[in-house]
C-alpha cells in the first residue's frame, strides 16, 4: 500500500517537472547569442543613464546596434564593449521595455524596467521644532516578540501546534500497526 503512495508521488513530481522544462528552455533558447549582453542597471527611473555592455568573446566582430523603445538607438563600435544611452523622460513608471542587442545579422534582447514615481524637482525646507528640546523621554520597550500581545491570539497558536503534533502522532502510531509493526 505504501509503494503505491510513494510511486504515485514521484509520478505526479515528474509529470509536474516535465511540464514546465520545456518553458523555461524555450525562454533561455531565444536569447542565445555567440557574444553576451547587458543592461545596467536593470531598473532605472525615467531620465537616467544606463550603460550597455557587449562582451565580445570572439562571437561579435563589427558593430553592435542596440535599440529600444525607451531611449534611441546606439551603436557599439567594433572595438569597444561598451555605451551609454538616456532613458526617455516619458517613459511610464512599472513598465518593462525590450532592449534588443544585434550584431554580425545575430540579435538577443533583455528587459529595462522603468522605476516608479520620479524624483521631486524641490526639496522641502526644514521646519523649526515648536520645543526645541523634547519633553519627555524617549518611548521605548514595546518593539519584539511581544509587541501586540494578544493572549487570543496565543492561545490559537498553541491550540494550532498542539493539534498538528497530536495528528503527526496519531497518524504515525497508526501507520506503524498497519505495516505489521
Amino acid at each position: 500500500m505504501r509503494a503505491i503512495r510513494v510511486a504515485s508521488a514521484a509520478l505526479l513530481g515528474v509529470t509536474a517537472l516535465t511540464l514546465t522544462a520545456p518553458a523555461a528552455l524555450a525562454a533561455d533558447e531565444e536569447n542565445i547569442t555567440p557574444f553576451g549582453f547587458s543592461v545596467l542597471p536593470s531598473t532605472i527611473a525615467a531620465g537616467g543613464q544606463v550603460a550597455l555592455r557587449l562582451e565580445r568573446d570572439g562571437g561579435c566582430r563589427g558593430p553592435a546596434t542596440v535599440t529600444s523603445a525607451v531611449f534611441d538607438t546606439v551603436t557599439i563600435r567594433p572595438h569597444q564593449s561598451q555605451a551609454t544611452a538616456v532613458v526617455d523622460w516619458d517613459a511610464r513608471p512599472g513598465a518593462m521595455y525590450k532592449v534588443t542587442f544585434s550584431c554580425d545579422n545575430i540579435s538577443g534582447s533583455t528587459d529595462l524596467t522603468i522605476a516608479g514615481g520620479r524624483t521631486p524637482t524641490h526639496r522641502p525646507s526644514p521646519q523649526p521644532h515648536p520645543h526645541p528640546h523634547p519633553q519627555k523621554g524617549v518611548h521605548a520597550g514595546e518593539g519584539g516578540t511581544f509587541a501586540g500581545f494578544d493572549l487570543q491570539e496565543i492561545g490559537l497558536g498553541a491550540a494550532l501546534i498542539a493539534g498538528s503534533i497530536g495528528a503527526a502522532y496519531h497518524l504515525s502510531r497508526k501507520r506503524t500497526s498497519e505495516d505489521g509493526g
